[in-house]
């Protein structure tokens, strides 16, 4: 398989569940400022939706959307840690969290990244996040990561999308439970060798 990704993107996600896998892959980094790939292809030919994660599998086929990538890798890997078993109640909580990050959370992230966007108007998003993060943080208590103790797709998803807080001055660092969360992450094996093949910083 193949992952085309950009440096400290959402693609990070599905980049530290393959390496949570052990599935063989290949890496292709996209310019998001040009589109163009790392050997000079157009992305925009490879994936006219423009953005990445985007998983080129081995039959040639390919998956955009980082949440059903994610599921992808996990159920192909058949690992039902990390996505629990198709039909099952812990399978729809895994992807109930998918669903509130990709929307509430990440989304909102995207608005704060737009520098178009008058700084008013980001200060009232910015608020609103982080309200999301003490619910988070409520949610967090107890436990170990978003479903219990074992660490999730839901997981490496918040792990992600929370790394760019700090991009934008949304100050997380008095959530006990989501700095511990993050420190937690960090540590596992499969966040390191990403964050080394992407050449990003802790």
């Amino acid at each position: 398989m193949k992952l085309y990704y950009s440096r400290g993107a959402c693609s990070l996600t599905p980049h530290i569940l393959l390496r949570e896998t052990a599935l063989p892959f290949t890496l292709e980094r996209m310019d998001s400022a040009t589109h163009r790939t790392e050997h000079d292809a157009d992305y925009y030919a490879i994936n006219p939706k423009g953005y990445v994660p985007l998983l080129e599998l081995d039959s040639g086929e390919r998956l955009s959307e980082g949440p059903v990538i994610c599921q992808y890798i996990c159920d192909a890997a058949r690992r039902t840690d990390l996505m629990p078993a198709a039909g099952t109640m812990p399978r729809y909580r895994v992807m109930e969290w998918q669903g509130y990050i990709n929307s509430e959370i990440h989304k909102t992230f995207s608005v704060l990244f737009n520098p178009t966007l008058d700084a008013s108007v980001k200060t009232v998003f910015a608020a609103s996040l982080r309200k999301k993060y003490e619910w988070i943080a409520n949610e967090l208590a107890g436990k170990h990561y978003l479903t219990g103790n074992d660490f999730t797709a839901a997981d490496a998803y918040l792990f992600n999308v929370t790394r760019w807080a700090r991009l934008v001055k949304v100050d997380l660092s008095d959530l006990p439970n989501v700095t511990a969360f993050m420190e937690r992450v960090l540590t596992r094996p499969a966040v390191v060798a990403a964050f080394k093949a992407e050449g990003l910083r802790n």
